[in-house]
């Protein structure tokens, strides 16, 4: 599938919002006293805005139908801010269980045309090489 600039920024848009770590909540269960999270966060134009998802929180925790629905709940959180800004209508979280340490997530977007656009786990991390 061939996707246009709008839609390539996008996806790069939804890596970087699931991929960086968001500052752990003081009620989330953390293995030791770093709640992480990315700096610029201490100083938000806009209240409570955040950067990033806190996937990393299951890192070191056994895949179960709570840490699948967990990390479905961590991604559309988020994304969220996807809605909020007008960027697209919809954002759609689902999650299937590779195997039992891996949990593959989709995320599928509505545009502002009313278009889907799916993002699948292997194209998170592809890198095209010219010949």
């Amino acid at each position: 599938m061939i996707l246009s600039d709008s839609e390539k920024s996008l996806v790069r848009t939804v890596v970087i919002s699931l991929f960086t770590w968001r500052r752990a909540g003081p009620d989330d269960p953390i293995d030791d006293e770093e709640r992480y999270g990315w700096w610029g966060d201490s100083f938000p134009r806009v209240a409570d805005d955040r950067i990033g998802s806190r996937l990393w929180l299951l890192r070191r925790v056994k895949l179960t139908e709570r840490t699948q629905r967990e990390a479905e709940y961590y991604a559309a959180e988020a994304l969220r801010w996807l809605i909020d800004d007008g960027q697209v209508l919809e954002v759609t979280i689902t999650s299937e269980r590779a195997d039992s340490s891996r949990l593959n997530l989709r995320v599928v977007l509505t545009l502002l045309s009313g278009h889907p656009l799916i993002i699948e786990p292997d194209q998170l991390w592809q890198v095209n090489y010219a010949v």
